[in-house]
């Protein structure tokens, strides 16, 4: 039946191409966007899920910067430690070629030791980095490493802790050495051993720093994948495929343009009733 009241097919000419255009502007956006879960509407499970690890990546990262300055003051301060290791080993040689020699000698020996005692204590005093010295005290330092996150949601941090080494203490036991009135063999000997023992003492202190520098580095390996894989689980949930979008936008464009020649053919009709009256 044909009617000039209401146009069937004009109706459903028009429903078809809204629907048309809706998934016309769904797509446009997803390729604009580059997302295909931009907000809760469009997949409420997968948006949650993507702001979450976002958050923990985001979270993440920051950490992995505050290591970073760890690891370069740690590094400073092994530095340090491995330059000392070398100055209290030529203090050790000095004092052994000193064993058994005259008061001359002695003299001259001594005169370099107080140099090397000298060149310790600015070495020392350099092997900080942006106002962290770990070289000059015994305390524990602990660092934040990451975050863990419950199955219940709740969050805590993870940490890591190294010992600051006391190299001026090191320092100040080499300076007290005294070769100059180390007149007898008895006291020769002992000056040489506790030179022996403070070159031991910045070895370990060295391999300390050292030990904590590799653990920062590791941990920080760790967090670069860490916060990779993170960004690539967000991606596959939320990222638009844009080949398929590509496809489907040139399908949907053919659509409109079929869908809008089928409206105005239904809007055409009424005016074949006015042939019926002629």
């Amino acid at each position: 039946m044909s009617s000039i009241l209401t146009n069937h097919s004009a109706m459903t000419a028009l429903s078809t191409l809204r629907s048309i255009n809706s998934d016309l502007s769904d797509t446009q956006g997803r390729i604009s966007t580059g997302l295909n879960i931009s907000s809760g509407k469009d997949n409420a499970a997968y948006f949650s899920i993507s702001k979450t690890m976002a958050g923990d990546s985001g979270m993440f990262k920051a950490i992995d910067e505050n290591l970073t300055l760890q690891k370069n003051a740690v590094s400073t301060a092994r530095l340090g430690a491995e330059t000392l290791v070398d100055l209290a080993q030529d203090f050790v040689e000095r004092v052994a070629f000193a064993q058994g020699g005259t008061q001359e000698v002695r003299n001259d020996v001594q005169a370099e030791l107080d140099e090397l005692a000298a060149r310790m204590a600015t070495t020392i005093a350099q092997s900080t980095f942006n106002g962290a010295d770990y070289v000059n005290a015994n305390s524990t330092v602990t660092v934040v490493t990451g975050i863990s996150r419950s199955s219940s949601g709740s969050i805590s941090t993870t940490t890591m802790s190294f010992m600051q080494q006391d190299l001026g203490a090191i320092q100040s036991a080499l300076d007290a050495v005294s070769i100059a009135s180390a007149g007898t063999a008895t006291q020769q000997a002992s000056a040489l051993q506790a030179a022996e023992y403070q070159l031991s003492a910045a070895v370990a202190s060295a391999t300390a720093l050292g030990i904590a520098e590799k653990s920062i580095e590791t941990q920080k390996d760790f967090l670069g994948e860490l916060t990779d894989r993170l960004d690539s689980g967000i991606g596959s949930m939320v990222d638009a495929n844009m080949e398929d979008e590509a496809a489907r936008l040139q399908a949907l464009q053919v659509q409109q343009q079929l869908a809008t020649q089928s409206l105005s053919i239904a809007n055409s009709a009424p005016q074949n009733i006015l042939s019926l009256f002629r």
